[in-house]
């Protein structure tokens, strides 16, 4: 039993992100024209936004992955280096959330995806929770942003969306 958990953790830090990417590119691709226009200009400021977040916060917060501070194999391979936050996990929430805005209900398969990438890398040993947790809200914090600024834009009559 052990090793089937492994196995479906494994896949699930390594390899679940494409899933996510996939399961979103090809519902963008369904979405009519002016929703494919709006959806890519969200994604055009949001992304870059929460990597440049992502940056600072790596440079401002350094947490030794738990292979480095408990000494042990996990169960998939990785750098001795700053685990905080998460790469996987970052752009899982970036596009769940994104996509989230627009469908509910697509979003809401993306983010149990998403949760599932995060609690896979946890189980592997390769992130604590905080480095999950971190990506999580760099994610939401920044999509609500542009958000946000998207209404204001939209209520100042300003046609930028």
């Amino acid at each position: 039993m052990n090793n089937i958990a492994n196995l479906i953790f494994v896949v699930g830090a390594k390899y679940l992100y494409l899933l996510v990417i996939a399961i979103a590119f090809v519902w963008f691709l369904i979405q009519p024209k002016p929703m494919k226009k709006e959806i890519f200009i969200i994604a055009c400021i949001c992304l870059p936004l929460i990597l440049v977040i992502f940056k600072i916060a790596s440079y401002l917060y350094y947490n030794p992955r738990p292979l480095v501070i408990e000494h042990f194999k996990p169960l998939i391979y990785h750098n001795a280096d700053n685990g905080f936050p998460s790469h996987h996990e970052l752009l899982v929430s970036a596009i769940s959330a994104i996509i989230f805005i627009f469908s509910r209900r697509t979003g809401f398969v993306l983010w149990i995806l998403a949760l599932f990438v995060g609690f896979s890398r946890v189980y592997a040993g390769v992130h604590h929770m905080i480095d999950i947790a971190g990506s999580i809200l760099i994610s939401i914090g920044s999509v609500v942003l542009v958000c946000r600024f998207r209404e204001y834009l939209k209520n100042r009559k300003l046609k930028i969306f």
